[in-house]
């Protein structure tokens, strides 16, 4: 016999119930034997506790999924079928991922939503041929048909969405950030982990072929020990004042990709942050609040093993997307190039280079890195892996950029445990744990908040 939290575990892992089940009471549905293949079936979407008391035989069978207060009830998916996704949030990002997702076998869009316009969702929808389209971003994730969801939709709205998800049971793919607060974040990543479901953050330059390239070679130690990372990010054009405005600032909505890239390079724990800011291409964000004002940016992060990483950003190149990594080892040193639609080049009195400019938009830059990246959730839905990006990895990466904001404006170095205190060293011991279980067992007992008296780091 199964306890009713195992035999839903068990469920989400591919399993199936089964047996007769006509009318039992509760404490016999909590130790319900494993027969037949066969599950549960409900008519309606959604079962709550107490009617969970008495389960009617039905001839059909649907998926039940651990959630709370109440239990989610999907539609039946049958072996070998394509996990079924919800898109949240119709804009640029929401594209790409649907454009993705289109193309991984693996995968099918069956709902869309969340959008100001509905006459955009439901053009999106006619394009795409997808069944289900809803101005309310909350209807796509009450889907019943919907297993996954991926969530697109601006930063201040991940955090609710994320949690009714993962309340509802499904498994969660969410742009960067979780969410804009750091109590939030941490919220939302324990339910994923108390519910059960899958919660990945769509941090994608880790499955860049540039970088990822980068990483094999630090591995495998072509290039010796890491002394230094330098890091390099700047996009084609300024973002529109309005996405500027609510998305926490350029260390948010910018460089915590490459802060979270300094870290998967660096295989080490931040310690400290130093970071500076300031307006420098786009006078209309000046007025705006803390790193909101800023387009341009650096940081260097110091991590627990004494290394440095160093980062520049700055929301505007016109010569297109100018990503590059850099490290030195006590080998040598590994670097990559910014990529260009052709390899061609120019030699001639006038000119010698590339024949083409940089890739202009980030689709095409990191086109291979979203399809990696959308592959690689979807097999660890299908399997017992943890997804590739947890949420854990992306409440650090919260952390390096409020960090960053915080010693922007203090103009000083700030330690990481004064924003997450998990981050305090003890993570590289206890060898009893995985790193990745360390964190979560640290993210259980926090409460996001600095310690009371900051203090400097010492040159």
């Amino acid at each position: 016999p199964l306890s009713l939290v195992e035999a839903l575990r068990w469920r989400q892992r591919g399993g199936e119930w089964g047996g007769m089940l006509c009318l039992l009471p509760l404490t016999a549905a909590l130790h319900a034997p494993v027969r037949a293949p066969g599950t549960l079936r409900a008519s309606a979407p959604f079962v709550s506790v107490s009617a969970a008391l008495h389960v009617p035989v039905r001839a059909t069978p649907i998926v039940l999924r651990a959630a709370a207060p109440s239990l989610s009830i999907s539609t039946p998916r049958a072996i070998g079928e394509p996990i079924r996704v919800g898109i949240v949030g119709c804009g640029r990002i929401g594209i790409v991922h649907l454009e993705t997702l289109r193309k991984c076998p693996k995968a099918k869009v069956v709902s869309i939503g969340g959008s100001s316009r509905e006459e955009t969702v439901s053009a999106l929808a006619e394009k795409y041929g997808i069944a289900h389209f809803a101005k309310d971003a909350d209807e796509v994730i009450r889907n019943p048909d919907v297993d996954a969801v991926w969530i697109c939709s601006p930063s201040q709205y991940h955090a609710a969405q994320i949690r009714l998800a993962a309340e509802l049971g499904k498994d969660i793919f969410c742009e960067k950030p979780i969410a804009t607060d750091l109590a939030e974040t941490i919220k939302a990543v324990n339910l994923c982990r108390a519910k059960g479901v899958k919660l990945m953050t769509a941090l994608q330059r880790r499955f860049d072929p540039n970088f990822s390239r980068v990483k094999r070679s630090i591995a495998e130690g072509t290039i010796g020990e890491t002394i230094v990372v330098k890091l390099c990010s700047r996009d084609p054009a300024p973002p529109p004042l309005k996405y500027v405005q609510g998305g926490g600032g350029i260390f948010k909505d910018m460089a915590i990709h490459d802060l979270d890239m300094a870290r998967f390079l660096m295989a080490s724990e931040p310690v400290a942050v130093l970071a500076s800011g300031s307006c420098q291409v786009s006078p209309e964000i000046s007025a705006l609040e803390g790193p909101e004002a800023f387009d341009t940016a650096n940081v260097m992060v110091r991590f627990a093993n004494g290394k440095d990483a160093i980062i520049d950003v700055c929301r505007q190149a016109p010569y297109g997307y100018d990503q590059r990594a850099e490290v030195l080892g006590t080998k040598g040193m590994m670097m990559t190039d910014n990529m260009h639609p052709s390899t061609a080049r120019i030699l001639s009195d006038k000119f010698c280079g590339h024949a083409d400019m940089p890739y202009d938009f980030f689709m095409s830059r990191y086109i291979a890195a979203y399809e990696a990246e959308t592959v690689a959730f979807i097999d660890s839905i299908e399997s017992e892996a943890d997804a590739p990006v947890t949420g854990e990895d992306g409440v650090i990466a919260l952390a390096m950029a409020i960090a960053a904001g915080l010693s922007a404006k203090e103009q000083r170095w700030v330690k990481l445990s004064e924003v997450l205190p998990a981050l305090d060293g003890s993570m590289e011991g206890s060898p009893r744990l995985r790193k990745r279980d360390r964190l979560s067992a640290f993210l259980r007992s926090l409460g996001g908040a600095r310690t009371s008296e900051p203090e400097p780091i010492p040159a």
